[in-house]
């Protein structure tokens, strides 16, 4: 993702979203893609949200923590693998991701989300240490 393309939607569209939902109390954390640890993303976080966890203060790789990689992302890999024709090629694959992705239920994000409130406090209990167990 292009990063000037990532802060347009960052400014214009989740920031809002957040705010809408969240008002001043959230923490906005990301992970160490390209776009989301270019400077002027990062500038644009600082200045405009309450607390924000740089990219270089968090681990890179955090899956127990994003609802997206932990949840979501292994339903839609687990709907790509019941197709029985294999994939060909890069715009096959985005082609197929994209039918999958707008066929997932309103539901299943909901059950991230929840899911996501539990790991968050299992987390928390322990101490920002591994906490697989506490689920």
């Amino acid at each position: 993702m292009d990063g000037a393309y990532y802060r347009d939607v960052l400014r214009q569209q989740m920031l809002p979203g957040i705010r809408q939902l969240a008002g001043d109390v959230y923490v906005l954390q990301q992970d160490n893609a390209p776009a989301h640890r270019a400077l002027d993303t990062v500038e644009l976080l600082r200045r405009e949200t309450p607390s924000f966890i740089l990219p270089d203060l968090w681990p890179a790789n955090s899956p127990d923590l994003n609802p997206v990689d932990y949840s979501i992302w292994g339903c839609v890999q687990q709907r790509v693998g019941l197709y029985q024709k294999p994939v060909n090629d890069v715009n096959q694959l985005k082609q197929r991701l994209t039918e999958i992705w707008s066929g997932v239920k309103q539901t299943v994000v909901d059950e991230a989300i929840d899911e996501w409130r539990r790991c968050l406090q299992a987390c928390v209990r322990a101490e920002g240490r591994h906490f697989e167990h506490l689920l």
